[in-house]
C-alpha cells in the first residue's frame, strides 16, 4: 500500500472524517436552516467534554504540580489544533500575569503558520522534536499535544519526544483509540463525531479542544493561586480596560472606596494580589509583599498567616 493509501485508509477510520449522507444536500438550505444545525451540532459538545472530565482533572493536577515546582506548560499542534494552543498561551500573560515564557504554544511550521499554512510541516514529527529542543525541555514542564484527528505526526512526535525527556505530557484528541493519547501519560479523547462539514475538524472538535484548553489553563491558575475565589487578582493592568478591572477586582473583593483602592495599587506599583492584602488586612506595602512571598503568591495562606 502507498503512502497516500495508508493515510486515506487511517482518514476512512476516523469518527471526525466520517460522510453524513443526510447533509449531502446542505448547500441548498436557506441560510437559517444551515444555522439551526450548526447550533445542534454544537450543543453535543458540552457532553462529549463532560464525559471525560475524571482525566481532564487528572491531568490538570499532574500539570499544575509541576508549574508549581517551576515547570512550563507547552501546547503543540497543527493547524486549527495547533492555533488554538498558541490562542490559549498567548492569554495567560495578560490575564494572569505568567513570564512570556510560562505557558508557549508550539504550532506546526512556526508563527508564519498562524496565518498561512506551512505545507508539509504537520507530517513531521521531528520539527515537533526540534521545536521543544530549542525551548531546552525539561523533565519539570507539561507538554500537552493536540490533535483532533489524534494521528497528527508534529503533535504525536511533540508527545513522544517530551515523554523521552521525562516532561509530563498530556494527549488531547476527538477520536477514540488514538495515537495521540496512547503515547501520553494522560491520553484525553472528546469524541465529538462526525463534522457538519466532513472532516472541518474547526467545527465541533476546534470548540471541544477550546473548552478543554481552557480548562486546563484557567483551573491550573486557580491551583497555583492566581485567582481569589472567582477574582483575577494576577491580572496584569496592560491597557484601559484592565486597568478598570484591577480596580473593580479591588472594590469587589474588599468594598474599600476608590481613594483607599487608589493608595493601595500605588503603593503596590499597581500589582493587585499585594493591593488586595493590604486593603484586607491593614498591612503595609512590605509586609504584604513578605507574606505573599512566603506562600509561593498565594492569597489565602497569606491572610491565615495574619490572622494566626
Amino acid at each position: 500500500m502507498t503512502a497516500e493509501r495508508e493515510l486515506r485508509a487511517q482518514l476512512d477510520a476516523l469518527t471526525t472524517e466520517a460522510f453524513r449522507p443526510e447533509l449531502a444536500e446542505i448547500d441548498r438550505l436557506p441560510t437559517l436552516e444551515i444555522a439551526g444545525l450548526m447550533n445542534g451540532e454544537d450543543a453535543g459538545v458540552p457532553a462529549a467534554v463532560a464525559a471525560r472530565l475524571p482525566q481532564i482533572a487528572d491531568a490538570i493536577d499532574a500539570a499544575s504540580r509541576r508549574m508549581a515546582d517551576g515547570g512550563r506548560l507547552v501546547y503543540a499542534g497543527a493547524g486549527t489544533a495547533g492555533r488554538l494552543g498558541v490562542l490559549d498561551a498567548s492569554e495567560c500573560p495578560p490575564t494572569f500575569n505568567t513570564a512570556p515564557g510560562d505557558v508557549v504554544g508550539l504550532l506546526a511550521g512556526g508563527a508564519d503558520a498562524f496565518a498561512t499554512p506551512v505545507e508539509g510541516a504537520e507530517d513531521r514529527p521531528e520539527l515537533a522534536a526540534a521545536d521543544l529542543d530549542a525551548l531546552k525541555l525539561t523533565a519539570a514542564d507539561t507538554v500537552v499535544g493536540v490533535s483532533a484527528s489524534g494521528r497528527t505526526p508534529y503533535a504525536v512526535g511533540a508527545v513522544r519526544h517530551a515523554r523521552a525527556v521525562g516532561a509530563l505530557t498530556i494527549g488531547l484528541a476527538c477520536n477514540a483509540d488514538s495515537a495521540l493519547a496512547r503515547a501520553a501519560d494522560h491520553g484525553i479523547e472528546i469524541v465529538t463525531g462526525p463534522e457538519l462539514l466532513t472532516g472541518s475538524t474547526r467545527l465541533k472538535a476546534g470548540t471541544a479542544q477550546k473548552l478543554v484548553l481552557n480548562m486546563i489553563s484557567t483551573i491550573t491558575m486557580i491551583r497555583l493561586g492566581k485567582t481569589y475565589g472567582n477574582l483575577m487578582v494576577d491580572v496584569r493592568a496592560s491597557n484601559a480596560k484592565l486597568h478598570a478591572r484591577s480596580r473593580r477586582i479591588l472594590t469587589l473583593a474588599t468594598d474599600a472606596d476608590d481613594a483607599a483602592v487608589e493608595a493601595a495599587l500605588a503603593a503596590c506599583s499597581g500589582e493587585v494580589k499585594p493591593a488586595l492584602l493590604m486593603l484586607l488586612t491593614g498591612s503595609d506595602a512590605a509586609t504584604a509583599a513578605r507574606l505573599l512571598a512566603e506562600t509561593g503568591g498565594h492569597l489565602r495562606p497569606a491572610l491565615d498567616a495574619t490572622r494566626g
